[in-house]
């Protein structure tokens, strides 16, 4: 760990985070529901578009906990 990361959990701003196997799961379960809402296509395109984005913070989510 980066000695400056260290202090901002020393800090407390920053904590460190176990994750689990539910977690995840959860997050690929938001994933899908919302690439599922994405290919609706009676939604304006700008809404399919903002959906399939929020889509991928919980993968980008995902990666870093398992980092």
């Amino acid at each position: 760990m980066n000695s400056s990361l260290q202090e901002w959990e020393q800090f407390g701003w920053l904590k460190a985070h176990k994750t689990s196997r539910e977690e995840i799961a959860n997050l690929l379960a938001v994933d899908d529901r919302d690439l599922a809402a994405a290919g609706t296509p009676s939604l304006h395109l700008d809404w399919r578009f903002n959906i399939a984005y929020n889509a991928a913070l919980p993968i980008a989510t995902a990666a870093l906990a398992l980092t």
